[in-house]
């Protein structure tokens, strides 16, 4: 499976990624991907994890990255995908 390089971002109260570039499979679900991100931020279990595609709409979380990267990508990377822990945008 193709491998693609997601931009991760924080947003207001989120905790900033020392790495944040990732390479994904282009079919990780975004779900599987905000569970990755929340274990990776040691997230408490009750906290909420919203991620955003252009700082303006929250995608499905059974969509796949994929998607995003033929969408939105530019220069071999996906559109630059912001996190946060309550909702900032849409």
């Amino acid at each position: 499976m193709r491998v693609i390089d997601v931009l991760l971002k924080a947003v207001s109260d989120a905790p900033i990624m020392k790495t944040k570039k990732r390479s994904v499979e282009r079919g990780r679900t975004v779900q599987s991907l905000a569970q990755f991100i929340s274990l990776f931020l040691k997230l408490d279990p009750s906290e909420q994890l919203f991620i955003y595609v252009s700082q303006s709409f929250s995608p499905s979380p059974h969509q796949e990255v994929g998607v995003f990267f033929e969408c939105f990508g530019s220069d071999g990377k996906l559109c630059v995908l912001r996190y946060c822990k309550s909702q900032a945008w849409g």
